[in-house]
């Protein structure tokens, strides 16, 4: 039996606009088993993205109560849920975000020399998860030297420079043509499930929420059970 990693209940995101309160997010429950891989399909501004940045620690709720590994993160500080953003859990989004002036080797690097690792350490593990996601060749080339394939393999990379229990991804494969992000989706899966890795992650793409051990959809800031998986 799988632990839970994270746990949400009742998640309420709201938002003042002049006189106006915009509810974004309704009272959502979720569990996260370590291990396993979890996607959120709906369609655009049903607060699919809101959920992940909450669940990412990049917005706080506006009610409710998250915890990981059991201990409760509601009341962390702003320095806490940063340490533990950069530490436990990793981003892939649409965008790479890469930095452009950096190669791809930095790029990867930079998460572990933010988390105090020593250069030469980070310049191995970079090396390594390169080498892992197919891009031996391309250590020194920067970002507008690669594909947008290699682009996200980068970015999928650098999102595990740290060894983060939690990879939450947004329409990781969103602008990418039908092969690379079937060669991207076969990667995020099998190095999450070689490293025991939590996966969540947004997407319109049902092609790709199949894959994923649970699938749920988001309609006007609720989470329904849509599917299970096999």
């Amino acid at each position: 039996m799988r632990d839970n990693l994270l746990e949400a209940v009742g998640l309420t995101k709201f938002y003042q606009i002049d006189e106006r309160q915009i509810e974004v997010i309704k009272g959502v429950n979720l569990t996260l088993t370590s291990g396993e891989t979890v996607a959120v399909i709906g369609p655009s501004g049903a607060g699919k993205s809101t959920l992940l940045h909450i669940i990412g620690l990049l917005e706080a709720p506006s009610d409710g109560k998250l915890s990981f590994d059991g201990e409760d993160i509601g009341s962390s500080d702003r320095l806490e849920r940063a340490q533990m953003r950069l530490q436990r859990i990793g981003f892939v989004f649409q965008f790479h975000h890469l930095l452009p002036e950096f190669t791809a080797q930095e790029n990867v690097m930079l998460p572990g020399l933010m988390a105090g690792s020593k250069k030469h350490v980070c310049m191995d593990r970079a090396a390594e998860l390169l080498t892992e996601v197919g891009l031996s060749e391309r250590f020194d080339h920067k970002p507008g030297e690669l594909s947008g394939g290699e682009q996200q393999r980068v970015a999928l990379a650098r999102a595990l420079m740290n060894r983060p229990s939690l990879i939450l991804a947004d329409e990781p494969t969103g602008n990418l043509d039908r092969d690379s992000s079937e060669r991207l989706r076969k990667l995020l899966w099998d190095i999450c499930r070689n490293q025991e890795t939590t996966l969540l992650l947004v997407t319109h793409d049902e092609t790709l929420s199949r894959h994923a051990d649970r699938t749920f959809e988001m309609v006007d800031g609720t989470l329904n059970d849509y599917r299970n998986g096999d």
